[in-house]
């Protein structure tokens, strides 16, 4: 089944390597790929679904065929969405092979409250994929997909009935996944914001991220079992990273302040208090004026959030943007704003607390969903981005060229000066 398909080229601009150990100058572009202009999904993953070693991407009841796109197959019956009054069935989308097949296969994280399914591969056979069930209630607006537990298999991270926690596969992979529960009963529900995981205090286990704090996983897990403990991280925003930002060798937070308001921010570890706590210090590189910015950048609804080096530097670099029409075209701050969609290059001065993050735009005209992917679907080294949303899907293929100095410094970002 053909779709349409429309290309446009945008040029976006940062060095590779600084310009200053290097003896050429790189730009980087996006070329960027219109899978769709209808309203699926909220988000949008990829993997290789046919097996032909070139890698295809999927949103929502959708997947295009690598490497060019312009060839889509029906997962499960589409419904198309009125952007403006209402939301989709696909929040996040993830993929990976669940039945140990050898084949990759899709997981689709509903409406939060709602069911999360994944769907089997029928292995090349033409027809809609048959859907498994993992779990009937995912609470949370950005759960994870990823080794929570450390047995080198992903987990579905989420919150459901109250309890933070993650549904582990069960031998009949077709049925209900087992939960377990790492915290006491609380007060999150199904529309609560911000999460994620990472290893916050260094002993190689990772440990949950709310919004309100962290939940220390124990050496062995005991049902409800987690040591909380409280940190003001914003209101609840996206998805969540522990991530040694400024290099001095212990683990910050990333995260957004607020997923349909303002704010980009990490969080700086500055070690142990005296009660023995870990204390954090928060740095916002994007706010709700220019001037909170470094180079004059602002938008609001930053309601998703990925980390990956995307310029080969080993340091890994925020993608982040606006989430467009979240709750439709009024409701939200600037909702009829440009759509933009940023990848910040984190560069540390070598001080503790000290970085910058120097923006590249990507895009203006597409924004994040509920979710943002970034990864290598070319295998050219160079991490691309998928979105899915209330404009569409799009994949945005990276790209570089070499040009001249003049050429690279002129399409440096300038630091903001408030008129």
């Amino acid at each position: 089944m053909n779709g349409p398909l429309r290309f446009s080229s945008l040029l976006l601009a940062v060095s590779l390597i600084s310009p200053a150990l290097a003896q050429d100058y790189k730009l980087h572009t996006f070329k960027k790929i219109t899978l769709t202009e209808k309203f699926y999904s909220e988000g949008a993953f990829y993997g290789d679904f046919n097996k032909d070693g070139k890698i295809d991407v999927v949103a929502g009841p959708y997947w295009y065929e690598g490497p060019a796109f312009d060839k889509k197959h029906e997962i499960y019956p589409p419904k198309d969405f009125d952007a403006a009054k209402t939301y989709s069935d696909a929040f996040l989308v993830y993929a990976g092979d669940i039945n140990g097949d050898g084949w990759d296969d899709v997981i689709t994280i509903g409406w939060p409250g709602k069911e999360t399914r994944w769907f089997e591969n029928p292995k090349g056979a033409e027809g809609h994929w048959k859907a498994h069930e993992i779990h009937p209630v995912t609470d949370n607006e950005s759960p994870r997909w990823g080794d929570l537990d450390g047995d080198g298999k992903n987990n579905l991270i989420f919150h459901t009935g109250g309890y933070l926690g993650w549904v582990t596969p069960t031998a009949d992979v077709t049925k209900h996944w087992q939960f377990s529960k790492a915290s006491k009963k609380g007060s999150w529900q199904r529309y609560t914001h911000g999460f994620g995981f990472g290893d916050v205090n260094g002993d190689g286990r990772n440990d949950l991220l709310e919004a309100k704090g962290w939940w220390e996983q124990p050496e062995k897990h005991v049902e409800e079992g987690w040591k909380f403990h409280p940190v003001n991280f914003g209101q609840g925003g996206a998805q969540m990273y522990a991530y040694d930002v400024d290099g001095d060798g212990d683990s910050d937070i990333i995260t957004s302040l607020q997923a349909h308001g303002y704010g980009v921010a990490w969080f700086e570890n500055t070690g142990k208090n005296d009660k023995g706590e870990i204390s954090f210090k928060e740095h916002r590189f994007v706010g709700a004026k220019p001037e909170e910015n470094k180079y004059g950048v602002k938008f609001s609804q930053p309601h998703a959030i990925d980390l990956i080096d995307m310029d080969g530097d080993g340091v890994k670099d925020i993608v982040t943007g606006k989430r467009w029409w979240a709750h439709g075209p009024s409701g939200d701050p600037e909702p009829m704003a440009d759509p933009v969609l940023y990848w910040f290059k984190t560069v540390r001065s070598g001080k503790a607390g000290e970085v910058d993050f120097v923006p590249h735009l990507i895009d203006n005209a597409s924004g994040v969903g509920t979710q943002i992917t970034a990864g290598d679907i070319t295998g050219d080294g160079l991490p691309d981005v998928i979105v899915g949303n209330k404009r569409g899907a799009f994949v945005f293929i990276h790209e570089t060229k070499t040009v001249s100095k003049e050429e690279w410094e002129k399409a440096q970002p300038k630091v903001y000066v408030k008129e």
